[in-house]
């Protein structure tokens, strides 16, 4: 990336503000020692930037959300909660601040976009979905691993997915919990652009640049009705959507949850008990 320009830290120095370029904020998530995984003091920060931002008329007209240290996200900061708090604390991490950072982004007025320069993994994936649009970087992989944690993923997240790239894509990514290249990506959807490293960061500024160009009204107006639609299709009935609320909680509380999570962090195949 090219050198900030009045850099701020913000998160305890896990996440990155600087202006690249007129009317482009970019905020990048750094936290290497967990592969830029996504834990309170990130999501709140960037759940607060991006209302801050949307709310100075004379402010940004793109934001760049990144990822430093070669990787995007891995998701989720899940892997060392305690298992007698994991219940409670991965469900309120995943309905509280991680669901805020999302909504923030899809509230915020102007473009956002995503710049992929590593794995984009869970909720980091999802997190990137947010965005209006995605730069991937050749070589990377995107995945959705759910169904070898033993995780029943959110319906806004689901929603937001098969909105992205239908169905059928929707079933492959999230039964199959397998990884897909950036090529791949772009064939269905979930990515806008595929570039070369020597090139990702020069095509993600020009976009950014070009976004935050057009006309404002436009741009406010456009993304308003495009989500106001999504938002029609995506409705559910109250009772509905408890149920759905209540088969992810069910999911965290579960044996299977527990062994997937072992089972992940040894490296070795989960012995499921349906339970």
């Amino acid at each position: 990336m090219s050198p900030p320009t009045d850099r701020r830290e913000l998160a305890d120095g896990k996440l990155l503000l600087d202006e690249p370029a007129p009317g482009v904020v970019r905020l990048t998530i750094s936290n290497p020692a967990k592969r830029n995984a996504l834990d309170h003091p990130i999501l709140d920060a960037i759940s607060a930037t991006l209302t801050g931002l949307g709310e100075d008329s004379s402010g940004a007209r793109c934001i760049i959300v990144t990822g430093a240290h070669g990787m995007f996200s891995a998701g989720y900061d899940i892997g060392e909660i305690p298992a007698e708090e994991f219940e409670e604390r991965a469900e309120r991490l995943v309905a509280h601040p991680f669901t805020e950072a999302i909504d923030a982004l899809e509230a915020f007025p102007y473009p956002t976009l995503a710049m992929l320069p590593g794995h984009t993994i869970g909720g980091g994936l999802e997190l990137a979905l947010a965005c209006d649009l995605r730069v991937a970087l050749d070589g990377i992989r995107l995945g959705m691993p759910p169904a070898k944690l033993g995780l029943v993923y959110s319906h806004t997240g689901l929603r937001r997915f098969i909105d992205a790239i239908g169905v059928p894509r929707t079933r492959e990514l999230f039964l199959l919990g397998r990884y897909i290249d950036a090529p791949t990506a772009l064939a269905w959807g979930l990515v806008n652009r595929v570039a070369p490293a020597d090139e990702l960061e020069q095509q993600t500024l020009e976009l950014a640049g070009e976004l935050a160009g057009n006309a404002p009204l436009s741009q406010r107006g456009n993304k308003r009705v495009i989500a106001e639609l999504l938002r029609a299709e995506s409705a559910l009935p109250e009772d509905v959507e408890a149920e759905l609320i209540e088969l992810r909680q069910a999911s965290f509380a579960s044996e299977d949850m527990r062994e997937g999570m072992r089972a992940f962090a040894e490296k070795r195949a989960a012995r499921w008990s349906g339970r």
